[in-house]
């Protein structure tokens, strides 16, 4: 009987981790496309109908944004050639449900090598026909 409850404790596990490294894997496509200026890159693994925000916290307060698919797509294909800029994620904190998974990453913002602004990133995924998709990504900024 230990035996057996080892065994499914081993597989468990092992599934587990296999499910948070595609999670992850699609996290990281994600900002290859990023770094990249490649929004197709960052689109294949969004959902169509994704959900996008931002919260700013400032001096003059803190401001909820949404933003339309499309536009951020545009935005980043649109970025300067000679604009370099990093979104460094200092850790990886995934939770998965089945079909759905909650990522959050710490982060810190590099303008040509300069900090800008840091935050934390946290996305939604949906896994259908065994393919994660993000489709919801909110962060926060501050300087």
């Amino acid at each position: 009987m230990k035996n057996y409850i080892f065994i499914l404790a081993l597989f468990i596990t092992i599934f587990s981790h296999a499910q948070n490294e595609e999670v992850q894997r699609t996290i990281e496509t994600f900002f290859e496309g990023f770094h990249q200026k490649d929004s197709l890159k960052m689109k294949s693994v969004c959902a169509e109908n994704l959900l996008l925000q931002s919260i700013s916290e400032g001096k003059k307060g803190t401001k909820l944004v949404s933003e339309k698919p499309v536009a951020f797509y545009k935005s980043i294909a649109s970025i300067p050639v000679e604009m370099k800029f990093e979104e460094k994620i200092l850790t990886y904190s995934i939770q998965v449900d089945g079909a759905m998974a909650h990522v959050w990453t710490p982060y810190e913002f590099y303008i040509n090598s300069q900090l800008s602004h840091s935050g934390v990133n946290a996305f939604t995924l949906f896994k259908e026909k065994d393919v994660w998709k993000i489709i919801y990504l909110i962060d926060t900024r501050r300087k």
